[in-house]
């Protein structure tokens, strides 16, 4: 009886040490709308803030990675099945990602990044304080910055063009804001509505007779459509501003862009403090106000573009 007893004891302490074990280990679904440079550094920077701050993965954190390759619906999928699973926080990588993050869960808290307009996609109420379970960083850029470049390498310009997917919510913010800065700034400007990547060549080809310049958003469709659109911009010598560095190093010209990994490490700090405590409708909405000047070097003599000499940037 003794010996029963005995066994039954440990038997007890290693089901009680095993639930401890699985109640500390921080579970994270982490979700991204595609494969894309500078998404995928988004996410690097997040988990790096993580193991910055004690979470590691194999040790006392688990991380379920999904991509949703560019499908909303596929998107959807991924968000209810992290909250079936009832992970601890749900980290959206982009609006499409984030917004359904946010329908499957009003309880699980989640961290986005790369979200342009969090209060339009209708994931938080303000910046300041979201009222809800999610809270994160924007890559909202002022599009001021990017015409600086315009008017520094291609001073002749008058007529700016864009592609962007009709069904995204940041990417419609994106051209009111262009359009608006080409009106103020003394530009005309041509918009084309594309909702599949197999619309962007025809798209592109419309707009090269009409264009000096192609301005191209932070659009997962449009960027995943860059070889596309640089080959048809470069057949008519049109030069492309883009609005972050993976789109350089894929053709664009030039762009005042931010450190997509340095976004995501700010969206893992904000996921930190949410495990420690925190509520995500009290941690402010932010990103980053410092902006790197990267020029495709190589695509500048392409289109025959001097580079001044004394201005510093980053080679692509």
């Amino acid at each position: 009886m003794k010996k029963i007893l005995i066994l039954g004891l440990m038997i007890t302490m290693l089901l009680s040490g095993c639930q401890k074990e699985n109640k500390e280990m921080t579970k994270i679904g982490i979700s991204q709308i595609v494969e894309y440079s500078a998404l995928d550094e988004n996410r690097a920077g997040f988990i790096k803030a993580l193991e910055d701050n004690g979470y590691k993965e194999g040790e006392n954190l688990e991380i379920d990675y999904q991509n949703a390759q560019g499908d909303s619906a596929t998107s959807q999928l991924i968000a209810q099945n992290f909250v079936s699973k009832d992970k601890d926080l749900i980290f959206a990588i982009a609006t499409g990602c984030a917004q359904s993050a946010y329908n499957a869960t009003k309880e699980i808290p989640i961290v986005f990044s790369s979200v342009t307009d969090p209060v339009a996609a209708g994931i938080v109420e303000s910046l300041e304080a979201s009222n809800t379970n999610v809270t994160g960083t924007t890559d909202i850029i002022p599009v001021e910055q990017q015409l600086k470049l315009v008017k520094l390498f291609i001073p002749e310009t008058k007529k700016i063009g864009i592609i962007y997917n009709t069904s995204e919510v940041n990417s419609e913010i994106q051209v009111k804001a262009l359009k608006q800065a080409c009106t103020e700034n003394g530009y005309e400007f041509v918009q084309r509505g594309v909702s599949a990547t197999n619309e962007v060549q025809q798209a592109m080809a419309s707009l090269a007779d009409n264009i000096d310049l192609l301005f191209v958003p932070t659009d997962q469709l449009v960027v995943s459509s860059l070889p596309v659109i640089v080959d048809v911009a470069n057949k008519n010598d049109i030069p492309i501003i883009a609005s972050e560095k993976g789109s350089v190093e894929n053709g664009a010209l030039g762009t005042y862009g931010i450190d997509y990994n340095r976004l995501g490490y700010l969206a893992g700090e904000k996921a930190v403090a949410i495990l420690k405590g925190e509520k995500p409708k009290d941690i402010k909405v932010d990103g980053l106000d410092q902006y790197e000047l990267v020029i495709n070097v190589k695509q500048a003599e392409l289109l025959n573009i001097n580079i001044p000499e004394e201005l510093e940037y980053t080679k692509q």
